[in-house]
């Protein structure tokens, strides 16, 4: 579907960010930082810990600023109830923003106009996956992890209803607790009538492929449908 020849579809812009860089990188990322979030990376329990949210608040910094025409170094960020960050800008309105990372992979999701909620998580052994669906999942959803045919297969389903969760969750910037219960199996794009405690419905979700072993998933408020348009992020 072409979206920007339909105007009932949004396009919601989604960057994938590889987050192992070479040091040279990592010292200009880090140059754009502001002050809590340089102490928040030499907080991290190792070196590469820190140099990966380097990495990631670094690039957030670039691709937010370059969409409102500000400079990196300059962009603020006010916090929502549960720790949303969103960008201050003169109309808070102008565009929404969340990201998220796992490991060596870190996705960043904008849309104009309404909020948006972006999860990236590596694959996990089939015997964490299955726990934490049989625990947590409702029926439906824990059904399609328990049976799938093979273990692969198990950690696979679980991975991508794990994405759509938090990324319902962070729509509203709401708590995971609140998104666990949510029935959301089911071919993607999937609308959600009702999120429940997550705040007022619909929302419309979709799976995002993502390299490696990573699965993604983006969300966003209103009852329009809206499209993915990927963007690799490489290092200038």
């Amino acid at each position: 579907m072409n979206a920007n020849a339909d105007p009932t579809v949004d396009v919601v812009d989604v960057w994938t960010v590889p987050t192992d860089q070479p040091p040279a990188v990592v010292r200009r990322l880090r140059g754009l930082l502001d002050v809590a979030e340089r102490a928040r990376a030499d907080r991290a329990h190792d070196p590469l810990q820190g140099e990966r949210f380097t990495v990631v608040r670094g690039v957030v910094r670039l691709l937010v600023a370059d969409r409102l025409g500000a400079a990196a170094a300059d962009l603020g960020w006010q916090l929502g109830a549960h720790g949303k960050p969103a960008p201050v800008t003169p109309d808070p309105g102008t565009i929404h923003v969340n990201w998220s990372a796992s490991g060596a992979l870190a996705l960043l999701a904008i849309a104009d106009g309404r909020q948006v909620g972006a999860d990236v998580e590596e694959i996990p052994s089939p015997a964490v996956g299955a726990r934490i669906a049989r625990r947590h999942f409702p029926a439906p959803d824990a059904a399609l992890v328990l049976e799938a045919p093979t273990p692969a297969d198990s950690a696979d389903r679980f991975t991508r209803l794990w994405c759509r969760r938090e990324a319902c969750v962070k729509v509203h910037g709401g708590r995971l607790a609140q998104g666990l219960g949510l029935a959301l199996a089911g071919p993607s794009p999937l609308r959600l009538a009702d999120p429940g405690q997550l705040g007022p419905g619909p929302m419309w979700l979709t799976d995002v492929a993502v390299p490696g072993p990573f699965r993604a998933a983006v969300a966003a408020d209103g009852d329009r449908l809206f499209t993915v348009r990927q963007h690799n992020w490489v290092a200038p």
